[in-house]
């Protein structure tokens, strides 16, 4: 694989009640346990940073696959919810649910290109057998 860009960010403090930046300063942040895990809340956390970048990253693909299918994805959107909980094995794991509204397509023509999708998304390929990742599709 020959890579084409790399991130760089740094976590500091005391993790999740820490702060985060990248090296090229567009994110920069605090970060908060969230109240449903004992937290303060109030602030971004890691699971909200990886929704956000699932979510735009399998739009990005979904974009990728429609446009080598000549398919015009009119006003699509794609959502990611992440949930975080305790393993059997006294760590914790993570599920991601996607949600793919193409409002102009058809059922089966939205659910093909979320296929497709999936198969091309880095975040996709990254969890592919290590999380539970459901595709749900909202289209015509």
């Amino acid at each position: 694989m020959t890579i084409l860009y790399t991130a760089e960010a740094l976590a500091t403090g005391s993790g999740r009640n820490g702060h985060t930046r990248t090296k090229d300063g567009h994110v920069d942040l605090d970060l908060a346990v969230p109240v449903e895990m004992g937290g303060a809340g109030g602030a971004a956390n890691p699971e909200d940073l990886f929704a956000a970048g699932y979510a735009a990253c399998f739009h990005s693909a979904l974009q990728l696959v429609a446009r080598r299918a000549k398919v015009e994805l009119g006003e699509s959107s794609v959502g990611a919810r992440v949930g975080i909980g305790p393993t059997s094995g006294g760590g914790f794991g993570l599920e991601v649910a996607l949600e793919v509204i193409i409002p102009d397509l058809p059922a089966d023509q939205a659910q093909q290109l979320a296929d497709a999708a999936h198969q091309v998304c880095p975040y996709s390929n990254a969890t592919r057998g290590n999380i539970p990742v459901t595709v749900t599709v909202a289209a015509d």
